[in-house]
């Protein structure tokens, strides 16, 4: 029997020497501090009326540091921060460019904005069932998914967005919330499922889950991997994950039961964490097979918009037709994929930051509308504007800016993917673009007249008369995400060049890889 050697062994390339650079920490500390402070208030369970003084601050602060992420990746590059001492491909790394960090600031934002909201929503009831450790755990997954630079890690941030959106889901255990609950719950588990046996065949293919490792590895392969079989099974799993056509059946059948905010908070959010992962997937990992997949993506994004905008136009409640109206969004954002380039990849990213900021302000107008008129069915809402003239103006602005109205951000994303539409000869899908935007503002057109233009009903005029006049914490949120709306609207410049030099990162990710392995990528 041999007996033991003295044989060094080199660790050097395998585990971090170096002391980690203090802006290294900000890849994670927007996890971290959600974590920790949905930690502190389950702990706090006895003291709820503690919750929203802890969790807002906690909130702002976490667009404060995302705003410095965003900073520090857009004036230096990416950058990849390993948990422990083993470096990629070996540990666990979170890997930030600028795509994952203007995600997660728009992410944090409509948080803050929503919390702020449920102060006036949101019961004492309601915080003793958890909602704010509940949105603080969700906001944990969300900026993790987009801040993750492992597949399998991405899977894991996924299923706890999961986890909290459902319990979110069923605050209050009505039973119009339950039934809501299982339907969003058994379709998102199938997704779940699904996306785990296309990550374990992802690391048979390649034996690794970084994906800057997976990145390299697809490019330089032999052919013979099957991968436009895993593409076609990410393109499936996440396609549900964002409720695309012919998956999206569980969106309108589940994100009208729950109550306005968390609605809001699921219209913002969780569909764009699957856009997020099919174009960080397609695009940066399967380039030439998401090319090979462009017909179909094609197809899945016109019968998308048009499903979408079909059924908020045969939708009777507001919170139907927002539901529809995000399926009809992510249609948008998915022509932008199919297009595969530059100035698709740009537009497609452009309308989920305004989707972002748009569906959640749209969903807490919804919720003033039905509290001012004491319904959220257009057939007995009435008379809005008389209620509250300047709610009636800035319920325009926000219709104006998802149908694609100038001066608004709606009409900048759908301007750059109708231009990269023609300039590829895809006139079909700019001319489906377009007609989802007139649609669209036939829907929007109509919610106007009905709800705030014409007279009130008898009945509802009464039940209007008893309500509250809009207070503080709705009228800050909505008035901060629509100057957001206005602002990006009469000054895009900025946001424009972002997302262009986000795309541009997804196509040519060269400064990514560099971030993961100085060594290997620079040579991409």
């Amino acid at each position: 029997m041999a007996g033991p050697t003295d044989t060094a062994v080199d660790l050097s390339h395998a585990l971090v020497a170096a002391p980690i650079p203090m802006g290294h920490w900000l890849v994670v500390l927007p996890v971290a501090l959600c974590i920790g402070l949905g930690a502190i208030l389950l702990m706090l369970r006895n003291r709820t009326e503690w919750h929203a003084a802890i969790a807002i601050p906690g909130l702002a602060l976490l667009v404060l540091i995302d705003a410095a992420l965003l900073y520090r990746v857009a004036s230096e590059g990416a950058v990849t921060m390993v948990m422990g001492r083993w470096l990629p491909p070996f540990g666990i790394a979170f890997s930030v460019d600028i795509f994952g960090a203007l995600m997660a600031l728009t992410a944090a934002i409509a948080a803050l904005a929503a919390s702020v909201y449920s102060l006036g929503e949101i019961t004492a009831s309601g915080r003793r069932y958890g909602f704010f450790p509940f949105l603080l755990l969700l906001l944990a997954g969300v900026s993790g998914a987009f801040l993750t630079g492992d597949v399998f890690n991405l899977y894991v941030w996924f299923e706890v967005l999961l986890i909290s959106s459902f319990g979110l889901l069923i605050l209050g255990s009505e039973p119009e919330q339950i039934d809501g609950a299982l339907k969003y719950a058994v379709l998102n588990l199938i997704a779940t499922t699904l996306f785990l046996v296309s990550v374990g065949y992802l690391y048979a293919v390649f034996g690794t889950l970084n994906m800057a490792d997976i990145a390299m590895k697809a490019k330089a392969g032999d052919g013979h991997a099957p991968l436009m079989t895993l593409a076609g099974l990410f393109l499936l799993a996440f396609g549900m994950k964002a409720a695309a056509f012919p998956v999206n059946f569980w969106l309108p059948a589940s994100y009208h039961t729950p109550r306005i905010t968390v609605s809001a908070l699921f219209a913002g959010l969780l569909t764009k964490v699957g856009v997020y992962a099919l174009i960080r997937i397609l695009v940066m990992l399967l380039p030439v097979e998401r090319a090979g997949l462009g017909p179909l993506i094609t197809v899945i994004a016109i019968a998308t918009m048009l499903v979408g905008v079909v059924g908020a136009l045969g939708a009777s409640d507001i919170r139907r037709m927002l539901g529809y109206i995000v399926i009809s969004g992510i249609g948008t954002m998915l022509a932008g994929v199919a297009l595969g380039s530059a100035d698709g990849l740009s537009g497609a990213i452009f309308y989920a930051l305004h989707s972002m900021v748009l569906m959640t302000a749209l969903y807490l107008i919804a919720g003033q509308a039905a509290r001012l008129g004491g319904s959220f069915s257009l057939a007995a809402l009435g008379g809005l504007y008389r209620r509250s003239g300047w709610f009636a103006v800035l319920s325009l602005v926000l219709f104006f800016a998802i149908s694609g109205l100038p001066p608004f951000s709606g009409f900048w994303p759908k301007v750059v993917l109708v231009k990269a539409a023609l300039a590829t000869g895809a006139w079909w899908l700019a001319a489906t673009i377009l007609l989802a935007g007139f649609l669209t503002t036939i829907v929007f057109g109509r919610l106007f007249l009905l709800a705030y233009w014409r007279p009130a009903p008898a009945d509802a005029a009464a039940a209007a008369a008893m309500a509250e006049p809009i207070g503080w914490r709705a009228a800050v949120p909505l008035l901060a995400l629509s100057l957001l709306v206005v602002g990006f609207g009469l000054f895009p410049e900025g946001l424009l060049h972002l997302t262009r030099a986000a795309a541009l990162g997804l196509e040519q990710p060269s400064a990514y890889l560099q971030s993961v392995f100085p060594v290997a990528g620079g040579a991409e």
